[in-house]
């Protein structure tokens, strides 16, 4: 099967940098909107034959464009919404809070699965909810599939499921919104991450540097608490 893992579209959460993982969340932005109605076309060369968005509004109004090029109802499923913040829910993204997030969830993506967010769920719970989405669409028979789905999630899933995507990768690796993940594979014999919004991928372990401190986007720190070789605020909410 080919998968297509999509980050929704931007939010107000996004812009005001906050972790916002709570059903049902909010809606797009102006722009948020803009970039659900370009979706069809930025995946016009996939053959789609479903699609599925989360419990949280913004990703089915991200994939509501896309599924009706296609012509196909837009699948609502629990499993693949953002990873639970917990006792973190709604704290600043570039607070300690927000890197414990992150923290975390790469945590789980390394094997610690029994790890869980503070007043929230464990990365087994978060991995098993993920994974009972994709062998439902596995078995469906599709071909091709999108799930339009959440930030982090998509990076913890991929570093964790993938065998060419490593946690160093992943976290040096944030998705902008309406980024696309492309695998290929099965539940059984394992996924293989073709693309990582539109560039190649690496074979595991060729990521970003392992060993760091990150921020709540996943990138190294340095000096000060500032993200290493960053201006600004390239992609605000990534984890949601």
């Amino acid at each position: 099967m080919r998968l297509l893992l999509v980050r929704h579209g931007e939010t107000s959460a996004n812009v005001d940098y906050v972790l916002d993982t709570a059903v049902p969340g909010t809606g797009l932005t102006p722009l948020g909107e803009r970039q659900a109605a370009a979706l069809p076309a930025a995946l016009a060369d996939e053959d789609i034959e479903a699609v599925y968005a989360s419990t949280l509004i913004r990703t089915q109004l991200t994939a509501a464009p896309l599924a009706a090029a296609r012509g196909l109802d837009v699948l609502v499923r629990d499993g693949i919404r953002e990873l639970s913040a917990g006792d973190l829910e709604m704290a600043p993204g570039d607070s300690e809070q927000g890197r414990l997030y992150m923290r975390t969830a790469f945590a789980w993506a390394a094997g610690d699965t029994a790890l869980r967010m503070p007043g929230g769920e464990s990365g087994a719970e978060a991995l098993g909810r993920y994974d009972a989405v994709i062998a439902e669409a596995a078995g469906s028979g599709a071909g091709t599939v999108a799930m339009v789905s959440h930030g982090a999630a998509i990076r913890m899933w991929t570093a964790a499921r993938a065998d060419n995507v490593d946690v160093p990768f992943a976290a040096a690796h944030p998705l902008r919104n309406t980024g696309v993940v492309v695998l290929e594979g099965s539940p059984s014999d394992g996924w293989k991450a073709l693309s990582w919004a539109g560039a190649a991928v690496d074979p595991a372990g060729k990521g970003g540097p392992a060993g760091e401190a990150l921020d709540v986007r996943g990138r190294p720190l340095g000096a000060g608490g500032q993200p290493s070789g960053a201006a600004g605020r390239p992609d605000a909410g990534q984890p949601e």
